[in-house]
């Protein structure tokens, strides 16, 4: 019976030792374009899918996630003339860093609009995934399925301006609280990394997530590449810019479009 419980805590030991507690994520980001817009004639004038890579850098209680710029494809709805302008909203995807302190539940997003940079407060908070037994294996790592459900505004909103807007319309009032509706996520993270990190805004887990399904393909992550070594004098709390809460950083955005000359804006809440 000692003999058993020796070898028990021994397996046990060297399982702890096996865990990976810092390292550095690349993620592949896949949009299907087709499945935010409605408009068959948009469709029609670009390609399906929007592709970018994503860096995690991660320790067993910090994150700071962002874009690997030199691979950034153009952006299929980048202004043309005075034409609709994209606005991308979600954590790290427009160039600005997501840091993340689990310690401390607290995160912040780094945020370049209008001239200015903003640092973007948030309070992280658990998300109710449903744990699985169904695994799989990614790079390596033996990962398991969790699932959750959330309600969220409509990834793509689309707004064209023909002259100044009027704010008190009943047209603009209605698209900007746009529709909200639920949509099904699927990560597959690993106990073998021990952070709850993951790509953008998600997280929360017993491990790392290394591939994410939003809405059935309209979104996904998935890593590339997993190494085991971080930079840790990136690992900081991001000091330069004005902080501001998230409400507070959607009105500005929103006011500064509103205000702008005829045109448009196209605000993308993934």
């Amino acid at each position: 019976m000692k003999k058993w419980i020796t070898a028990a805590m021994l397996l046990s030991c060297s399982t702890l030792w096996a865990q990976q507690k810092e390292g550095t994520i690349i993620y592949e980001k896949k949009v299907n374009l087709h499945k935010t817009i409605q408009n068959e004639q948009m469709k029609a004038m670009m390609p399906e899918f929007r592709t970018s890579r994503h860096q995690l850098l991660f320790s067993d209680s910090i994150s700071i996630y962002r874009m690997i710029p030199e691979t950034e494809a153009p952006d299929p709805f980048s202004s043309r003339g005075g034409g609709t302008v994209f606005v991308n909203v979600g954590g790290g995807a427009d160039g600005g860093d997501l840091y993340k302190n689990f310690a401390q539940s607290k995160g912040i997003q780094s945020s370049d609009f209008g001239g200015k940079t903003y640092l973007i407060l948030d309070t992280l908070k658990s998300e109710p995934w449903k744990m699985t037994e169904e695994t799989k294996n990614i790079l390596g790592f033996k990962c398991y399925k969790a699932t959750r459900k959330v309600k969220q505004a409509q990834r793509s909103v689309i707004r064209t301006f023909g002259g100044p807007v009027n704010t008190n319309s009943d047209t603009t009032k209605k698209q900007s609280a746009p529709e909200m509706k639920e949509i099904d996520i699927i990560a597959w993270f690993t106990n073998d990394i021990i952070t709850p990190a993951g790509p953008e805004n998600y997280g929360q887990l017993p491990g790392l997530i290394l591939e994410l399904d939003i809405e059935n393909g309209t979104t996904a992550f998935i890593a590339t590449e997993v190494k085991k070594t971080v930079n840790k004098k990136e690992l900081k709390e991001p000091q330069k810019g004005k902080p501001v809460s998230r409400q507070e950083f959607q009105k500005i955005m929103f006011d500064m479009m509103s205000s702008q000359a005829p045109g448009g804006f196209r605000m993308n809440r993934n």
